[in-house]
């Protein structure tokens, strides 16, 4: 990931070819930042039924370009609801050239369940390719994910020019291959990784007036 505190809890980084969870407190960029880290310089799929881009916004390919990524290398999939959804990520996840698979679905459906984790884990791990799937105004349940992270929009540092570089308040609430953690982690637009945000350098905007921020995705 890049976040030295974060890598060192993980064994090294996120695991690739497994299964991973991000519960989003308003900050669904960060799992869209961690599957860009993952892909790499293969194609990243993100996958999402159609009324999430009605609930949460249709994608933009400039922003991910400013956040450090290449939109010629994203592919979306809209379909018409999460069943559908989760036999697109089935059939992506099949696919060893794949970099990632960035999975939205909002709420609980019931097609969802344990064993369709368990099936989206085994298939991550015989193709080898990352599956991050982003839980929109959902709650924890029995999950076959290797991790699971609830996150949450921090500030960015007063100092960064425009409009700064995201920071987010990440918790490792779940890892079962190792510890757990909470982390202020900062996306470097130059590198495409995480690192450390320093808190000293976080500032909130004055009560009198709300935050402006550019939505970058």
């Amino acid at each position: 990931m890049g976040h030295p505190q974060a890598d060192a809890v993980l064994g090294g980084g996120l695991r690739p070819g497994s299964l991973h969870e991000v519960f989003a407190k308003g900050a669904g960029g960060f799992a869209a930042l961690l599957a860009l880290r993952m892909a790499g310089r293969k194609s990243l799929f993100w996958v999402r039924p159609d009324y999430e881009a009605m609930e949460y916004g249709a994608l933009s390919p400039n922003g991910l370009l400013e956040l450090g990524g290449d939109p010629r290398g994203l592919i979306q999939v809209r379909t018409r609801n999460a069943g559908d959804a989760l036999a697109a990520a089935h059939d992506i996840l099949a696919c060893p050239h794949v970099g990632a698979l960035l999975l939205e679905i909002e709420g609980m459906p019931k097609c969802l369940d344990l064993v369709a984790g368990r099936r989206l884990s085994l298939a991550a791990a015989e193709s080898g390719v990352t599956a991050i799937l982003l839980r929109n105004g959902a709650l924890p349940a029995p999950s076959a994910a290797l991790t699971r992270w609830q996150v949450a929009c921090a500030p960015s540092p007063a100092s960064d020019d425009d409009w700064g570089h995201p920071v987010f308040d990440a918790q490792l609430i779940r890892h079962r291959a190792g510890g757990l953690g909470r982390f202020l982690m900062k996306w470097n637009l130059q590198h495409a990784c995480f690192e450390t945000a320093d808190p000293g350098a976080v500032v909130r905007a004055p009560a009198d007036r709300p935050a402006h921020q550019k939505v970058a995705i």
